[in-house]
């Protein structure tokens, strides 16, 4: 099994910025990725990064504005969040698989999840 902690979430004025942590107990051999759920809507991916880090693709809705990193030392993956916006109000996950993915934004190609951090962006 890979255990994944979040951290970092917390509430900011609009045009802020936060930086997300997930610590993993070990590395997988395929993608990892953050995702994100606000009240009443679907889980979304938001961005996601490859083992070695050479890979990255984001939802377009957070292009420019958010990047992902993962230090494979640390074990620690990361999502720097600036000029948040409102509608970045959610609860914000990290997942990750032991299989290969087909499809990086879709919840149920993850079979490891944190237990998720709440960001909220105030107007």
């Amino acid at each position: 099994d890979v255990q994944l902690v979040e951290s970092g979430g917390g509430s900011v004025q609009a045009g802020g910025s936060l930086r997300l942590s997930c610590t993993f107990s070990r590395s997988t051999s395929y993608y990892m990725v953050w995702f994100r759920q606000a009240p009443g809507a679907q889980r979304e991916g938001v961005a996601t990064i490859d083992s070695g880090g050479g890979v990255r693709r984001y939802a377009d809705s957070v292009k420019g504005r958010f990047t992902i990193s993962k230090d494979n030392v640390k074990n620690t993956l990361g999502l720097q969040m600036h000029n948040l916006k409102p509608e970045d109000t959610a609860m914000y996950y990290c997942a990750t698989s032991r299989r290969y993915i087909f499809n990086w934004n879709r919840a149920s190609e993850y079979e490891y999840w944190g237990q998720g951090t709440q960001v909220t962006v105030s107007s």
